[in-house]
């Protein structure tokens, strides 16, 4: 059967199943994602919320008998694959799916390590200390090694720094672990299996890491099915360019002094990279973000200075590392060689990438991106991988896949096909445009702040409060909290992200004010939200490094950056953050966009034509009827 039948009415999912719904758009989806990987083609699919994408590439995945990677854009979609689809698809069509999930490697415990962590000078620090009974515990049960088996244990935690496997602690063969390395073992099912799960940054981290001999990570492949492939450009910039930070070297300094190799090596280190981050230019950024970093920098005067001083003392430590007899002193220097490169890549000056430095609460950094990775993507990916598949629920803005052809190198015409929800977004949502001065206003915040009131007012809580800048969300929310007493009142930064969203599903009633890392991969489906509240459009910041560059690299062009650029990727983060109310037919809400350039501006009909046709409620009358066609509590069904 093909695969667009197993997934039909008549299929055997189907059968096993009472009351399966089956949807025309996943098996249309099904049948092109079949084709090619057959004929070796390339796809761009939009497949709206609810269209069941992910085993509408599974099963022709799964049929094809080819070595398929599968490359999703969080970490919990890999789970979910492995963990629900897989298994779903393996009882319901009666054959056995060889399949493997590879993760970052800092994602698994590695022996050497936890080994060292036991018996060595990290057992007596107390953050360290007062987890290794738990780790003791899951070591000896764990049959992968990866840590988020570990709930105790969260990634920030300094117990999981210390025993997590890198590309900066991997000794290899010669590790007296190697043949009980959760890493090597995940390598290995990996190279047996015929579907493989990575994940956007393993996918570019291992592209990055292969020349034109190979050495890449994962095993090679015959095709390549990118879902949530709207962040591909955001991943590819950042390993396509180089990042080394305070943290880094601190790290680096650590683990020296953790060794037998003279101290003297580490402290000079820790004192010249303080030096070093003291000279970086204090340059205000917007939110914390990144600021550009002045070209002569490491031309003369204090940067280049502090630059050379740094290389000296990395040159020095890498030098001792490497005298020594052992395999973990040689990953020492290894470490100290590749801080030094990297910095050296920051150094010298490029035209094709844009230096910048960034300067956060406990974190201080300097890198370079590519001001355009299209060129990359085009001869690393396209040109490269026999068949391939981009999909998501947002890759068009304005009816077109144009700015995502032109972002990520399309230089040949593919198949293009947008897939509809099944979900009646007339019925099921509403869209709200209150008229509220323009954003850039003063007068802007006092009018916003009410608006978001009375919304969850409406509403009873169950509200998502999304902003573009971390400065309007703290303020919000402060504002917002003395006048929504009674709701629970969630704000970003106060806990784990995944905490937030647990207590936010149990409450019920929750308002959770957050930032663009809730703007998509946010899966609250039910009545726990039934308000999504946007306070402004999400244009890229104006004054970020890289998007000055880009700007200026496509005037330099003879183009028009603004309509080109800065609209269309805002007009696919808008469509994100749309996407978080309705998750399933049950769904009812509001989404309200507290920004009247949607109405005032021209462009503004781009970022509407991109979003699903819900049912526009001019007036907070109108939203009110809209909202009250529910259940008898008066809340949406």
């Amino acid at each position: 059967m093909r695969a667009a039948d197993l997934l039909g009415p008549d299929g055997p999912i189907a059968r096993a199943l009472p009351g399966y719904e089956h949807r025309e758009s996943q098996r249309a989806m099904a049948t092109l994602v079949e084709d090619t990987l057959a004929h070796k083609g390339v796809a761009l699919i939009e497949a709206g919320t609810g269209t069941g994408k992910t085993l509408a590439y599974l099963v022709p995945a799964l049929l094809s008998g080819k070595r398929v990677v599968v490359s999703t854009g969080t970490r919990a979609l890999q789970d979910q694959i492995m963990e629900q689809d897989l298994p779903f698809l393996s009882a319901h069509l009666g054959e056995p799916v060889n399949a493997a999930v590879m993760k970052g490697l800092t994602n698994y415990l590695c022996r050497r390590r936890w080994r060292e962590a036991l018996e060595g000078p990290a057992s007596e620090e107390p953050a360290i200390a007062r987890r290794l009974p738990v780790l003791m515990d899951w070591v000896e049960r764990t049959e992968v090694g990866d840590l988020s088996e570990v709930a105790a244990l969260s990634e920030d935690d300094a117990a999981h720094a210390a025993v997590r496997s890198s590309s900066e602690t991997r000794i290899g063969p010669r590790c007296s672990f190697h043949d009980e390395c959760f890493v090597t073992a995940m390598r290995a099912r990996a190279q047996a299996a015929q579907l493989v799960i990575v994940n956007h940054h393993l996918f570019f981290a291992d592209l990055a890491m292969r020349g034109p001999h190979g050495g890449g990570v994962i095993p090679d492949y015959d095709a390549v099915i990118f879902d949530e492939a709207h962040q591909i450009e955001d991943v590819a910039t950042r390993f396509f360019g180089v990042v080394v930070s305070d943290a880094t070297i601190e790290k680096l300094c650590r683990d020296a002094e953790r060794s037998t190799l003279d101290v003297k090596l580490s402290m000079t280190l820790r004192s010249r990279a303080g030096m070093f981050f003291a000279a970086l230019p204090d340059r205000p950024a917007r939110d914390g973000g990144r600021a550009d970093l002045p070209g002569g920098f490491f031309e003369g005067g204090a940067g280049a200075a502090a630059h050379h001083a740094l290389d000296a003392a990395l040159e020095a430590l890498e030098l001792a590392a490497s005298r020594e007899d052992s395999e973990s002193f040689a990953q020492l220097a290894r470490r100290a060689r590749r801080v030094r490169d990297e910095l050296g890549r920051v150094a010298t000056p490029d035209t094709r990438h844009v230096r910048w430095t960034e300067r956060a609460e406990r974190r201080v950094a300097v890198g370079a991106s590519p001001v355009d990775v299209s060129s990359l993507f085009r001869d690393e990916v396209l040109h490269r991988v026999p068949a391939l598949v981009l999909t998501s629920a947002t890759l068009t803005t304005g009816g077109t896949f144009d700015f995502t052809r032109r972002r990520l190198g399309f230089d040949f015409e593919v198949d293009e096909v947008v897939l509809p929800s099944p979900f009646d977004f007339a019925k099921q949502a509403a869209l709200y445009l209150p008229p509220l001065p323009d954003p850039r206003s003063p007068a802007w915040f006092d009018d916003a702040l009410d608006e978001v009131v009375r919304l969850v007012r409406l509403t009873r809580g169950g509200a998502f409060v999304l902003c573009t800048s971390v400065r309007v969300m703290r303020q919000l929310a402060d504002a917002s909290r003395r006048r929504l007493t009674g709701l629970p009142l969630y704000v970003q930064g106060e806990a784990p992200k995944s905490t937030l969203l647990t207590r936010f599903r149990n409450d019920g009633d929750a308002v959770l004010f957050a930032t663009m890392s809730f703007w998509q991969g946010i899966d609250v489906p039910g009545d726990a939200l039934r308000l999504v509240v946007m306070d402004k459009l999400p244009f890229d910041v104006p004054t970020d490094p890289l998007v000055e560059a880009r700007c200026r690299h496509m005037e330099e062009a003879g183009e028009q950056p603004f309509i080109r650029y800065l609209v269309p990727s805002a007009a696919l983060g808008l469509k994100q953050g749309f996407g978080r109310l309705i998750r399933t037919r049950r769904d009812r809400g509001i989404v309200a966009v507290l920004d009247s350039r949607l109405t005032t501006k021209g462009y503004g009909k781009v970022f509407l034509r991109s979003l699903p046709e819900a049912t526009r409620c001019p007036t907070f009358a109108d939203l009110e009827v809209f909202y009250q066609d529910g259940d008898e509590s008066g809340r949406p069904r």
